[in-house]
């Protein structure tokens, strides 16, 4: 098995209200993989879906290699969820809950588990509707790491947690998929999601939009970039150019974002003298306002950027 997850034309309607439309999704065991959209987006109904937790009206989802629906049972030994918001029960203390949810699942490492009491600073003798949501959110994480599970589907894992305890959130990923299991994270937390995560996917409005490794991403998706000429040249020679945006000619210095391949560009800067080209970083924060700023034309360009 060396899919994790695999959906195919997966739609879910509301009524009349959108869910998700045809979302294609493949994520590879053994990766840590991003899932990221705004509010509305269609993030937790894919979540949902993929949980067996709400059925979709058409089309089909697999985790592990198995059918959501027939074989829910199956998933449900192999994967572990934290919501946005965790539930918990209030009078139980931490560590009870803890031992509930071992039993639960049958066989816990009890060793491993208070690792990850102590790594993630967890106080398990205090009851749950004692806590912070920081607190509550390191049980919730606890739980999901403790039974070693081949997937982790977590939404906003970070939530509420201080910045050291999020590093421990990120070492504990990374081991995790060292030991070749799947960690898939929904997350707005675009600098998190940009160095810890080797793929991400983009939805937006329901759609899919791409499913790109962060490097890749960056070099499809937006750069911005700055052409020092030799002396004057017209800004309509660079007018209607595929991709490029925001130009601006001033003094002999051309600054414009380009969106996807930089040929026509730099073709039409070779037929004048060009004495430096610089290229500023992009932030992932960057692309991910380029996605969802764009109008329906852009978001197709980008669709087909990444179907390419």
């Amino acid at each position: 098995m060396t899919t994790a997850i695999e959906t195919r034309k997966l739609t879910k309607w509301y009524g009349r209200s959108r869910g998700i439309r045809d979302v294609d999704l493949v994520v590879e065991a053994g990766q840590i993989f991003g899932f990221l959209g705004p509010n509305g987006a269609g993030k937790s109904t894919t979540i949902r879906l993929l949980l067996d937790l709400i059925r979709p009206t058409s089309g089909s989802a697999r985790v592990l290699g198995l059918d959501v629906h027939r074989d829910r049972l199956a998933i449900d030994r192999r994967v572990s969820y934290v919501p946005g918001e965790v539930s918990l029960y209030d009078e139980l203390t931490g560590r009870q809950l803890l031992t509930y949810l071992g039993n639960l699942q049958g066989s816990v490492d009890a060793a491993y588990r208070d690792r990850l009491i102590e790594r993630l600073e967890l106080d398990p003798t205090k009851r749950i509707k004692s806590l912070s949501r920081g607190n509550k959110q390191k049980v919730g994480l606890v739980a999901a790491f403790m039974i070693r599970p081949d997937l982790l589907i977590l939404d906003e894992p970070t939530a509420g947690l201080d910045p050291f305890i999020q590093l421990e959130f990120e070492r504990l990923c990374e081991e995790t998929r060292e030991e070749g299991k799947t960690v898939f994270i929904s997350s707005h937390q675009l600098p998190e999601v940009e160095h810890l995560c080797d793929r991400v996917g983009i939805i937006r409005d329901g759609r899919l939009l791409a499913v790109e490794s962060i490097a890749d991403l960056k070099d499809r998706a937006l750069r911005r970039l700055e052409i020092d000429f030799g002396g004057p040249v017209p800004a309509e020679a660079f007018a209607n150019l595929p991709g490029v945006r925001d130009l601006t000619v001033d003094d002999g210095i051309l600054r414009c974002t380009v969106m996807g391949s930089l040929d026509a560009l730099v073709k039409a800067a070779a037929r004048f003298e060009v004495r430096n080209l610089r290229s500023i970083d992009t932030s992932l924060e960057e692309i991910f306002m380029a996605y969802y700023g764009a109008g329906d034309g852009a978001a197709e360009e980008v669709a087909g950027h990444a179907a390419a």
